[in-house]
């Protein structure tokens, strides 16, 4: 049975400076259907039950009473197998973009995504390294001239896309799957998978921790490409857990 994409998708602020936009951020979601909201390290404790988050969600205070206040992107990513970081600037090791229309389309078509789209600080957007625990990027395309766009403008723009793939997608809910398709691999799962392999990386000496240069970088980008499974992320940290093994034999030799 099929879930519905407003209970597979997350909506995650970082850093988030102003109530209001919180709030605006709230009605956005609950004119479009979306209700799950998680704020990372607000600039205020209370925003939930700050006045200018209640006025500016006008209504929707159902999406501000059930939502999660968390002290790190880690902890807000818990349970998920997918992440999108909004940006308006690639990065050098930039994961596979979308522009939200086609963004609204993977996740819909892919029942076993449980996905998060996170938003960064209205001053300064998501840090590399934020994006980085991300598998995917989305941007909005604007006018080149004057892009910038509110925080609660751009969580609409993403929460509209999701509301029309959905409803465009009854046609295509029966198609079958052809071959083996396993259980995605959790953000979790993929992190405690790229911490194994960078020890076994510096133990066999490929990876100098001294001097790393983009190494991890790169890697999390190759594999932000794909739709790891958990079997694969298994596998990959039974290879890493040999070398390590492999290493501490040679060692005692």
């Amino acid at each position: 049975m099929s879930v519905p994409l407003a209970q597979r998708l997350r909506f995650v602020l970082v850093d988030t400076s102003h109530p209001g936009n919180v709030g605006a951020t709230a009605r956005a979601m609950k004119t479009m259907g979306f209700s799950e909201l998680v704020l990372v390290n607000p600039r205020y404790p209370d925003v939930l039950l700050h006045e200018d988050a209640i006025a500016f969600a006008s209504g929707a205070t159902e999406v501000l009473s059930t939502a999660r206040i968390v002290n790190s992107l880690e902890e807000a990513l818990e349970g998920c197998n997918f992440c999108v970081a909004l940006s308006a600037r690639l990065r050098e090791f930039s994961p596979p973009r979308y522009e939200p229309r086609s963004l609204a389309s993977h996740l819909q078509s892919t029942q076993g995504l449980r996905a998060a789209v996170v938003f960064g600080s209205e001053r300064y957007g998501l840090s590399n390294d934020q994006v980085e625990k991300c598998q995917a990027l989305v941007s909005v395309s604007t006018n080149a001239e004057y892009g910038s766009l509110n925080l609660a403008q751009a969580v609409q723009i993403v929460a509209y896309e999701c509301r029309m793939a959905g409803l465009a997608s009854t046609a295509d809910n029966g198609k079958d799957q052809v071959g083996f398709t396993g259980d995605l691999a959790t953000n979790e799962q993929i992190e405690g998978m790229f911490v194994h392999l960078e020890q076994a990386l510096i133990e066999i000496e490929f990876l100098d921790q001294h001097n790393p240069k983009k190494l991890m970088s790169r890697l999390r980008r190759l594999f932000a490409r794909t739709s790891l499974e958990t079997e694969e992320v298994n596998i990959l940290r039974g290879i890493a857990n040999q070398l390590l093994h492999h290493r501490k034999r040679r060692n005692r030799e």
